[in-house]
């Protein structure tokens, strides 16, 4: 086995811009027809003069920023569970959830940047809660104001603009400053061996697994939940983390068997496989506990202000096919596919349930986000299919730009050996 780098070639580079176009494309034609009165390429808007087609465009931009912001994170989050663990099994693999954080510093600018673009280019707000005419109870004029929200006044000392692009920033200082911890130390050790740069990356992991339990369940209610803003629900956190993970675990499980047919990773073994595709089950069912849990303790408690939430996908032409299909895509199918252990152990089985779970945990996102922001105004076609193939191929060139920068394999990682020996 040698120090085999992963190059990045103007082939590959050139396919990703041809996808990248094709999103281009598609998003274009969607936004024409829907500007036209059509539907954006699918089932599509209700006639409200309220409504423009820059929202539908708005919308989909944050779904996917909030989607691939969550792959790179787990990406990091995996790569510490394994030091952390002092797990042996995945140091042949390690480079490529590592590759994934290199999404990160991207992540931070566009989440800023689509925050303001969405929400004070115009009067559609994707956050509720920034309209300032919520929050007096009266008019200057000492008129009651019929805008008033005392829900919203209510819980105006944590959503508040200073407050919540200060946490935002927060977030994304403390993960990048921990990845590039955790990156410098891997690189070092691929240059001076032992076993000190591994103990390093064993407390900063721990301490990025710390911050992300904490700080990924305030971002679920920041950049989603509070979209909702008179709803909530206490298990809204586990439930982002669980759909982030799962979709995360299967895009690091495709990109590792797509290294490998390609000739990398050449020790690659069927065990490995199988860890990978243990997590994907086993996180599935997870997601899927979460999932009913949340709805079965709101539907069981039928308090209508946390009801509303389900009525709105479940009754509603635009989403009740997403709202089946999400169970069909992110439970059933990989729960049934994955069942056996020779399942796990096949790349066959598990390129055809990744790209299902990745697919399935987008349409989550969307069905999270979009009915509280467009409401009945809400559709799924070119436009939500082009926007997610420009970020998706963005994310790609990231990811490979990102593993084309060190060895595919850390060869001085002291665990290497047990990972070359692993059997299950």
């Amino acid at each position: 086995m040698t120090s085999e780098q992963f190059i990045f070639t103007d082939k590959t580079k050139k396919r990703i811009f041809i996808y990248s176009l094709a999103g281009l494309l598609l998003l274009v034609l969607g936004l024409i027809a829907l500007a036209a009165g059509g539907h954006g390429g699918g089932e599509g808007a209700a006639d409200d003069h309220h409504f423009h087609w820059v929202h539908r465009l708005w919308v989909n931009l944050w779904i996917n920023n909030i989607y691939f912001t969550g792959l790179a994170l787990v990406g990091v989050l995996f790569l510490a569970i394994q030091y952390a663990a002092q797990a042996g099994w995945s140091a042949y693999i390690k480079r490529v959830p590592e590759a994934f954080g290199g999404w990160l510093p991207f992540a931070a600018v566009l989440t800023v940047g689509l925050f303001f673009l969405t929400n004070f280019t115009s009067h559609f707000h994707i956050f509720h809660w920034l309209d300032t005419s919520l929050y007096a109870e009266s008019l200057p004029d000492g008129s009651p104001n019929p805008h008033y929200d005392a829900i919203i006044a209510g819980k105006q000392g944590y959503l508040n603009l200073p407050f919540y692009l200060g946490r935002m920033i927060f977030y994304f200082i403390v993960w990048i400053a921990l990845y590039y911890l955790i990156r410098r130390e891997s690189l070092s050790e691929d240059i001076n061996g032992g076993s000190e740069h591994w103990k390093k990356m064993r407390v900063y992991s721990t301490l990025f697994i710390i911050v992300f339990a904490l700080s990924s369940s305030t971002a679920a209610w920041d950049w989603v939940m509070s979209i909702d803003t008179h709803w909530f629900s206490t298990m809204f956190g586990w439930y982002v983390f669980a759909s982030w993970f799962v979709a995360g675990l299967a895009a690091i499980t495709l990109t590792v068997i797509m290294l490998q047919e390609r000739g990398y990773l050449p020790e690659l073994n069927s065990s490995h496989l199988h860890d990978l595709g243990k997590y994907i089950f086993a996180f599935s069912i997870f997601w899927t506990y979460i999932w009913f849990s949340q709805f079965l303790l709101i539907y069981y408690a039928n308090i209508p202000e946390e009801t509303v939430y389900f009525i709105e996908r479940l009754k509603s032409g635009q989403y009740a096919w997403i709202f089946y299909l999400n169970i069909v895509l992110n439970f059933f199918f990989p729960f049934l596919v994955l069942m056996t252990r020779d399942a796990k152990r096949h790349t066959i089985f598990l390129k055809i349930v990744c790209p299902v779970v990745l697919v399935g945990h987008w349409f989550d996102f969307y069905l999270m986000i979009t009915p509280g922001t467009l409401s009945e105004n809400g559709g799924f076609g070119l436009i939500e299919i082009g926007t997610a193939v420009i970020f998706a191929a963005a994310f790609i060139f990231v990811l490979l730009n990102s593993l084309s920068k060190a060895p595919v394999v850390a060869l001085n990682h002291p665990m290497l050996e047990e990972s070359l020996h692993h059997q299950t």
